[in-house]
């Protein structure tokens, strides 16, 4: 019996960096650009630069009422999401302290569902922080994608209009991405369809 997905698959892209000054709002921008527009994914952004998405950093199995509502917002959206694109810039070789406070609040949510990275920094183009968050996803049971999108010395390529200069790379690699996503994340719905994950 063949198992297909038809209806468009929910793409969370998470907005990680909560640093005054942040350059990720502009990156976050141009790559909504490409993701609302294709047509497997409707896009669902949590910006965690928003006060109202900020956890408290110590865990709690009975978080206070106001984190509780939080939480319920928080968790109601990750664990509706298909898929997940985080968007993270790369700070003293790691990622922002604002992405793996989220991730340890949460942990049924990223199951079994695929992870694509969009990073920025200086030389490296935020390449080390993406490599230390597969580490941390695979414990999460979620599968990252394999091709990412990276811009070193970030704010160099876009104008102050928020466009990138010379987009015809970024712009391949995006879309290289999304649709690598989009067959893990339709692939994972049609096997959960048939057997839950044991995770």
């Amino acid at each position: 019996m063949e198992i297909t997905t038809t209806s468009p698959l929910t793409l969370a892209v998470i907005v990680a960096s909560n640093r005054e000054g942040r350059f990720g709002p502009v990156i976050a921008d141009w790559f909504l650009a490409h993701a609302t527009q294709h047509t497997d994914f409707a896009t669902d952004v949590i910006d965690l630069g928003d006060p109202g998405n900020e956890l408290p950093t110590a865990l709690s199995y009975d978080p206070a009422p106001a984190v509780r509502d939080k939480l319920a917002g928080l968790s109601t959206r990750l664990a509706a999401a298909d898929a997940f694109v985080v968007l993270t810039p790369e700070y003293n070789h790691s990622f922002p302290a604002s992405i793996k406070n989220l991730i340890d609040w949460h942990y049924t949510e990223w199951q079994a569902k695929p992870v694509g990275f969009v990073s920025y920094g200086g030389i490296s183009g935020g390449l080390r922080a993406v490599e230390q968050l597969r580490q941390v996803f695979a414990e999460m049971h979620a599968v990252t994608v394999r091709d990412t999108v990276s811009f070193h010395n970030a704010r160099g390529h876009f104008d102050d209009e928020g466009r990138h200069k010379d987009p015809t790379a970024p712009d391949a690699a995006a879309k290289t991405m999304l649709d690598q996503l989009a067959w893990w994340g339709h692939a994972l719905c049609d096997a959960k369809a048939v057997r839950p994950y044991g995770g």
